[in-house]
C-alpha cells in the first residue's frame, strides 16, 4: 500500500496535466480562449486605396475593438487577386491570416486553369460585408451624352473606343465584359495594373470608358471629374441621386453589384471563426462605418448576411452564375 499511494497520486496528476494542456479541453471553445492573443491580419489582394482596401479599412479597426485585439491591413497584388488568396488558403487556420476578397473569389475558378486553390474547399466563410454598385462611365468630354447614345457610339467606333480595367478578373473587367455583352459589341479593352492607374488615365483622357464601383468613382463623378451614365443597381443610389439605373437608361441586362466577404483558411476552428463573423456583425453596426460607406454609395449588409452560412450560399450561386458568363465570353486569364 505504501508504494500505491504515490504511483495512484503521480497517475491522477498526470491526467489532470494532460487534460490542462489538451487543445481541445477549453471550455469547448475549440481553442478560441484568450483569441485574439496577437495581431490579426487582414490581406486585401489589391493595391491601396482601391475600393476593396477602402472597405476593408473601414471596418478593421471597429472589428479590432470588438475582438478586444489589434488588426492589421496587408496588400497582396496580383493576378487578379489569386496571390493574396492562394496565400491565405496556405496560412496556418488559427485566425491570424484573414481574406477580404469581393466577387473576383467566385470568378476565379472560371478564369483560371492553374488556380492553385478551390474557394469552397480551401476556405470558411466569415461573413458578407457589403454590395458596391458598379458605374458605367467615361473621361471628360467623351461624346455621348447618355447610356443610350453611348451604345450606339461604341457600336459605330468599337474598333477605336477604349475600355480600362483593373486587371483581368477585377471587378472592372466582369462588368465591362457585361456591358460589352449587352451592347453587342467587342471593344478595345486595357487591362492596368489596379484600379487606381486605370481611374488616373480616365480622368486625363487617355482611355475612353470604364465600369468601376461607386466606392471608387463617386468622388470623382461629383468632383466632375469623369460622366456618369448609370449605375448598375435596381435602385439609385443615394451618393449618385442624378445618375439613372442602366435599367431606367435602357439596358436592364447590365445589372452587376460587387459583393465582398471574410474567408479564413479552411481548417480554422468553428469557434474563432464566429468570434469574427461576430465582430464583423457589431461593425457592420457601427453608425461611423455605415457614414463612411453611404458616402462612397453603398451599404453594409445585414447581420444575417454577415454570417458564414449567408456568405457560403451566396459564393456557391456566384460562381455558378460567373462560371456561364465567362465560358460564354470565352475569357481566360493567364
Amino acid at each position: 500500500m505504501g508504494t500505491r499511494r504515490p504511483r495512484i497520486l503521480a497517475a491522477l496528476a498526470a491526467v489532470s496535466l494532460a487534460a490542462a494542456c489538451s487543445p481541445g479541453d477549453d471550455g469547448g471553445d475549440g481553442g478560441a480562449t484568450g483569441y485574439p492573443e496577437q495581431n490579426i491580419t487582414i490581406v486585401v489582394p489589391f493595391s491601396a486605396g482601391g475600393p476593396t482596401d477602402t472597405v476593408t479599412r473601414m471596418i478593421a479597426d471597429p472589428m479590432a475593438a470588438a475582438l478586444g485585439g489589434k488588426i492589421v491591413v496587408q496588400n497582396v497584388e496580383g493576378a487578379g487577386g489569386t496571390v493574396a488568396a492562394g496565400q491565405v488558403a496556405r496560412a496556418e487556420p488559427d485566425g491570424y491570416t484573414v481574406l477580404m476578397h469581393h466577387i473576383g473569389m467566385s470568378t476565379a475558378p472560371a478564369l483560371y486553369k492553374d488556380l492553385g486553390y478551390q474557394p469552397l474547399e480551401d476556405f470558411a466563410t466569415i461573413g458578407l460585408v457589403t454590395e458596391v454598385p458598379m458605374t458605367v462611365v467615361a473621361r471628360p468630354g467623351f461624346p455621348p451624352a447618355t447610356l443610350a447614345d453611348l451604345t450606339a457610339y461604341v457600336k459605330a467606333n468599337q474598333d477605336k473606343v477604349t475600355l480600362a480595367n483593373a486587371g483581368r478578373g477585377a471587378a472592372s473587367h466582369l462588368c465591362g465584359l457585361l456591358f460589352q455583352s449587352a451592347a453587342g459589341v467587342e471593344l478595345q479593352e486595357v487591362p492596368y495594373q489596379g484600379t487606381g492607374p486605370a481611374l488616373t488615365d480616365l480622368v486625363g483622357g487617355q482611355v475612353d470608358v470604364m465600369c468601376d464601383q461607386t466606392t471608387n468613382t463617386s468622388g470623382q463623378i461629383t468632383a466632375g471629374k469623369i460622366k456618369a451614365y448609370a449605375v448598375t443597381t435596381p435602385e439609385r443610389v443615394a451618393s449618385l441621386p442624378d445618375v439613372p439605373t442602366t435599367t431606367e437608361a435602357g439596358m436592364p441586362q447590365l445589372q452587376v453589384s460587387v459583393w465582398h466577404g471574410l474567408y479564413v483558411p479552411a481548417g480554422t476552428p468553428p469557434e474563432i471563426v464566429q468570434k469574427l463573423s461576430g465582430a464583423l456583425q457589431k461593425a457592420l453596426a457601427d453608425q461611423a462605418v455605415i457614414d463612411q460607406m453611404a458616402e462612397l454609395g453603398t451599404a453594409p449588409v445585414t447581420a444575417a448576411d454577415a454570417t458564414p452560412e449567408a456568405h457560403r450560399a451566396q459564393l456557391e450561386e456566384q460562381i455558378q452564375t460567373w462560371g456561364k458568363v465567362i465560358a460564354d465570353a470565352g475569357v481566360q486569364a493567364s
